[in-house]
């Protein structure tokens, strides 16, 4: 579940996703306004009659408010849970339509919303989408009669590479080209995946992190009335400065085991690299590293302001470690500890419990609500 430790105790994971690219065009509000859409139909996570799957919009054209993406499963594929839309499947069609937090998006914005679904004999992926009664193109025009109820609405996009000061040593794959542009908006959850220098980029990792980081702001959502913001993009892919051995090996505690010596140099290689403070009133800082010693490693930490996690969590979120639903409650439940939660006593139905891998029929009681509202960290939530 979790262990304690002076600043932290934690577990978690997230849903792996593979990105599979689709383009699509899309009408907007105004007439003869530009119009373009790119989307992006993710599968990583798939299991005997299930899987998981993401769906990534980006808005190329005039800015547009609430939309409905519609296609179709060609093998049977049924959609069983959603979230960040509202999804309703009637055969094989498929509707899903923005909530209300996430219904505009500005030119060159993004979202994306997620889903759980069955499937029999194949799983292939849809091969075409309409956004707003508009057909999937790819290309900007500026010709189109547009909708007055058109729209793509606006959240984060999924992965980016971050360089922070001295260079690290080459993988062996490249990274995203991709950077961010300065350190992201005050207030918001910070995310960073931690790639030491002899582990090969997997896109899997940053999306599948990025999708139980967007899982966790709806279940909060749900739960509170209120939910925490997310960056553009969700995750921030770091070259670490060390190979995966130095992590497990370093700055260890003789009579203690080598996980916490993984997580505690990641946290202090991040906070070096990116100014950041423990706690830190200007983030809530997720961190993932894909490191830990195998066999012996394992467990979690939250603490006020942090969530620090390891390689089978990592692995958890890019689908190669159980099933998903362990990895979104590990999620719930250390980012309950970040925002000011202890461990609950005992397994009673609280995400703050046990009870975390039975997500989603976990839950917070109205205690626990009322500290998340009042703790230190409320004012990251809206």
């Amino acid at each position: 579940m979790h262990r304690t430790r002076t600043r932290a105790a934690l577990a978690a994971g997230a849903v792996a996703v593979s990105l599979v690219g689709a383009t699509m065009a899309t009408a907007v509000t105004g007439h003869a306004a530009a119009v373009g859409c790119q989307v992006a139909y993710t599968v990583g996570s798939q299991w005997t009659g299930g899987f998981s799957a993401n769906v990534a919009v980006t808005n190329l054209g005039s800015p547009v408010t609430g939309w409905t993406l519609r296609w179709s499963f060609v093998a049977g594929q049924r959609v069983t849970q959603a979230w960040n839309a509202t999804v309703t499947q009637s055969g094989t069609a498929v509707t899903a339509v923005n909530l209300g937090y996430n219904g505009s998006l500005a030119t060159g914005g993004s979202t994306s919303f997620g889903f759980n679904g069955a499937w029999s004999t194949s799983n292939p992926v849809p091969s075409s989408f309409t956004l707003n009664g508009t057909a999937c193109t790819g290309s900007v025009t500026g010709s189109a009669s547009a909708s007055p109820s058109a729209s793509a609405s606006a959240s984060a996009s999924a992965v980016a590479s971050v360089s922070a000061s001295a260079s690290p040593s080459a993988s062996p794959s490249a990274s995203p080209s991709g950077q961010t542009s300065g350190p992201p908006p005050s207030h918001t959850v910070r995310v960073f995946w931690l790639k030491p220098t002899d582990v090969a980029y997997d896109p899997a990792y940053p999306n599948g992190i990025a999708s139980v980081m967007q899982e966790a702001q709806r279940f909060y959502k749900q739960q509170l009335g209120k939910t925490f913001t997310l960056n553009s993009p969700v995750v921030e892919t770091v070259d670490g400065q060390h190979d995966t051995n130095w992590y497990i090996t370093s700055n260890c505690d003789p009579n203690g085991d080598h996980y916490w010596c993984v997580v505690l140099n990641m946290q202090s290689e991040l906070e070096q690299r990116f100014g950041l403070n423990d706690p830190d009133s200007r983030w809530l800082i997720v961190g993932e590293v894909s490191a830990e010693e195998v066999n012996k490693s394992g467990g979690g930490g939250g603490s006020p302001g942090w969530v620090l996690l390891s390689g089978h969590d990592a692995d958890g979120a890019a689908g190669k470690n159980g099933p998903m639903d362990r990895w979104y409650g590990g999620m719930v439940h250390e980012l309950g500890h970040a925002f000011g939660l202890p461990d609950a006593t005992s397994t009673d139905g609280t995400c703050m419990s046990a009870s975390l891998y039975d997500y989603p029929n976990c839950t917070f009681n109205q205690t626990q609500k009322n500290e998340i509202l009042t703790g230190p960290y409320a004012g990251f939530l809206s």
